[in-house]
């Protein structure tokens, strides 16, 4: 699957990394001039808990490949778009002339109605999920943080669509366990 990550924040890129690893091809969209800024590798310190209970530490320099323009003629298959939620009406309205064919995942804290926090992105192609894992970056840099085992999806209500099935066979290809909120405004 080619997969977008819109921006370059902890949820994004350790989930960038985890996709990656399962052998999704994987870029990350970044504002214009953000490429040079963050250079082509991002130093990663986790503590990856997906095969072990105590979790395996992963220290590594990451290779990321940048993109600073999206066309809606993409090929991506799956948008993961992870903002702070103050961040997506702006990044919903961003997205909108440009999800083409992709899916896009909503992926964190939505503190209004899903439908309104979304604003004109097209609900044939919403996946709601929410993330289990966090940390942070240091002054050097580095991403410390850490990835639990399972990621959250639900629904407004109904069941998954075929869509969103695909979504969540990609974290499960990842090595992540599934847990369904039925209803995601819960």
């Amino acid at each position: 699957m080619k997969i977008l990550m819109f921006g370059r924040g902890v949820i994004a890129t350790i989930y960038g990394w985890v996709l990656q690893q399962a052998g999704h091809d994987v870029e990350f969209y970044v504002r214009p001039g953000r490429a040079a800024t963050y250079g082509d590798a991002v130093d990663l310190d986790l503590l990856d808990t997906r095969r072990r209970v105590w979790g395996q530490r992963v220290v590594e320099k990451w290779p990321v490949r940048y993109r600073e323009a999206l066309e809606p003629d993409h090929d991506f298959d799956l948008i993961v778009l992870s903002v702070p939620h103050h961040h997506l009406p702006e990044a919903a309205a961003f997205l909108s002339p440009r999800v083409g064919q992709a899916t896009v995942l909503v992926f964190g804290n939505i503190w209004t109605e899903p439908l309104a926090a979304i604003g004109t992105l097209p609900l044939d192609r919403i996946a709601f999920g929410f993330p289990q894992a966090g940390g942070g970056f240091g002054a050097n840099g580095v991403l410390r943080g850490g990835l639990l085992p399972s990621v959250i999806f639900g629904t407004l209500g109904q069941p998954p669509t075929d869509r969103e099935q695909a979504v969540r066979q990609a974290f499960r290809e990842a090595g992540l366990r599934i847990k369904e909120q039925p209803d995601f405004r819960g």
